[in-house]
């Protein structure tokens, strides 16, 4: 079988064809600098599709969550519980602040935080005598945590829910859009997601006071004053308004991107369901997922075969595959800190990394391109 003319990826940016409009609008008006018109288009627009009151457009979605966590008033000896199967991104800004990450495993039925687990880890901190100060639910690979029973055990010891939708703009949770669930949420523009900036995120929360002060922070924390005044330490965490003026036009599609990840995922599933060991990442019933990455998994009993097995398959026609997030109780940087999981025998988040893998999903990937995927993976697990 012949291999595909150009490498194919897992989810490489997708453009509209209307960007360039956007970015000669910007230099044009000579708005190329740090901030500007597109920047403010940007928060109101994402805060009018998302559904929160106010939006933050930031250099990352790792800015997002740190200045997030700042506001929560996470600091040095604070605890935070953190799903554990997500990427690091998610922790990292734990540890900027000089917090403690707790990790929380996922249920089997979503993926995502698994609430008897959260539960667990909530006992053992009160008998403890230390709350966290936040809890991250993580949206994974554009599927929305079960929210209701995570909100209703951190609003029963009161400790906010910082939601990390950075994988999951366009997915939905019982009709409401991924960030706009939590007190503070995270989005991420990074060069794989649904939509991209190249690089930028967005803070995004229905109170606006905080999101002002995150402003505050992200812009070098310069007070009003005619001269250059800082009664607080400040980051240079502002999008660009060029970058903002890419992100945009893609920001008009969102939907049909999110269909279009949905068939892609579809169109796996159907092909390759049916052969025997085969499954797919499931879709909670609780809402509907962006389907950012289509994720495949093998399982043990009934093949022998390796996520890495197939992954190097691939790579050998030159097409992009990525085995599930290595969980972060696993990694060597955090796997002194404490871990909770509801299962009996192993961790979920161990399942889904050691059979879990990541197939190229982008709104962009042709049939043609598809189909060249879908017959190399038959032509790997059938020939085992």
């Amino acid at each position: 079988m012949d291999k595909p003319k150009g490498r194919i990826y897992l989810s490489p940016p997708h453009m509209t064809g209307r960007e360039m409009d956007y970015v000669r609008d910007a230099f044009e008006s000579n708005w190329i600098a740090p901030l500007g018109p597109h920047v403010d288009a940007f928060e109101r627009e994402m805060a009018a599709y998302v559904g929160v009151k106010s939006a933050l457009a930031l250099s990352s979605g790792t800015a997002a969550l740190h200045l997030g966590l700042k506001l929560l008033g996470v600091g040095p000896g604070d605890v935070v519980f953190c799903s554990s199967l997500t990427f690091s991104a998610t922790v990292n800004p734990v540890m900027y602040l000089g917090a403690t990450p707790v990790f929380i495993d996922s249920a089997r039925k979503t993926w995502n935080m698994c609430p008897e687990a959260l539960k667990r880890a909530f006992e053992a901190a009160e008998r403890g005598g230390s709350l966290p100060k936040a809890v991250i639910a993580v949206d994974l690979y554009g599927q929305s945590a079960d929210y209701d029973p995570i909100l209703e055990i951190c609003d029963r010891y009161g400790v906010p829910v910082f939601s990390d939708a950075t994988e999951a703009l366009g997915a939905t949770y019982k009709g409401k859009r991924c960030g706009s669930l939590g007190k503070l949420a995270a989005l991420s523009f990074n060069g794989n997601k649904i939509i991209t900036t190249s690089g930028g995120g967005m803070l995004l929360s229905d109170n606006e006071e905080m999101i002002a002060k995150a402003r505050f922070w992200a812009t070098q924390a310069r007070d009003p004053a005619p001269w250059y005044q800082h009664s607080d330490v400040g980051y240079n965490y502002r999008l660009s308004n060029i970058l903002a003026a890419v992100g945009r036009p893609q920001l008009e599609e969102i939907e049909a991107r999110v269909q279009k990840r949905r068939e892609i995922f579809d169109r796996y599933r159907q092909e390759l369901g049916g052969i025997p060991g085969v499954g797919f990442m499931p879709e909670a019933p609780y809402g509907r997922a962006n389907r950012w990455l289509t994720v495949m998994t093998l399982d043990p009993e009934v093949t022998s075969l390796k996520p890495l097995d197939l992954m190097n398959a691939l790579e050998e026609h030159n097409i992009e595959a990525r085995p599930v997030w290595k969980p972060m109780h696993l990694q060597p940087v955090f796997e002194k800190y404490p871990f909770f999981t509801a299962e009996e025998d192993k961790p979920f988040a161990d399942t889904a990394f050691e059979t879990g893998l990541c197939l190229p999903s982008g709104s962009g990937l042709s049939e043609k391109s598809q189909d060249l995927i879908i017959a190399f993976l038959k032509e790997s697990i059938l020939i085992e």
